[in-house]
């Protein structure tokens, strides 16, 4: 009985694309393409902008494939240059602006409540958000990153990364508020 190998194993590939073998970069962005367009999609609202700048950061996972040094996984060592290059396109753009006001109540906790909301709806919620808004909203509670990260990501003060999220998630809250009392009449939070 013949035992057929279904995945590839990664590091050979990587060992593979190093030495500049097309197929082995091939099947390396066929593995991780459609994650990093989703990362690139969280930070920029226009598909075939986010496309562009999955493709370019391709390009960079493969130009300096040799500095990666197996300390984590490739999946994220990818997945931190294509945030590094939605932040960079962003700045191009000239579409990324951090209010500095702090909001009276920014102490106060996010209400989660309970919605039937779809996740295009979701991502379409988000993509409304002011550019700044968005950015530190999905760095902090999509990719995780701490605010001191953040800060450093976007060359901010962690204050600042703290007053985005706040108003990101008041702003969503109400949205989603709003959507609930337009669907199903009154609700609770």
């Amino acid at each position: 009985m013949k035992v057929i190998q279904l995945h590839k194993n990664e590091s050979v590939l990587i060992k593979r694309a190093i030495k500049n073998n097309r197929e082995a970069q091939h099947e390396l962005f066929t593995l991780h393409a459609p994650k990093m367009l989703s990362v690139c999609r969280f930070y920029i609202s226009d598909l075939q902008d986010a496309e562009e700048v999955m493709l370019n950061g391709f390009f960079k996972v493969f130009t300096n494939l040799k500095q990666f040094r197996n300390n984590g996984s490739f999946e994220g060592w990818i997945r931190r240059i294509m945030i590094r290059e939605s932040i960079s396109f962003l700045r191009k753009q000239k579409n990324i602006e951090f209010s500095l006001e702090i909001a009276e109540n920014e102490t106060e906790p996010f209400n989660a409540i309970e919605t039937n909301i779809e996740v295009d709806e979701i991502q379409q919620l988000i993509d409304e958000l002011p550019e700044g808004y968005k950015m530190v909203f999905v760095m902090y509670a999509i990719e995780g990153y701490k605010h001191q990260e953040i800060a450093g990501m976007l060359d901010i003060t962690v204050g600042t990364s703290k007053s985005q999220l706040f108003k990101a998630r008041k702003l969503l809250q109400e949205k989603v508020n709003n959507i609930n009392k337009t669907s199903y009449g009154s609700y609770k939070v």
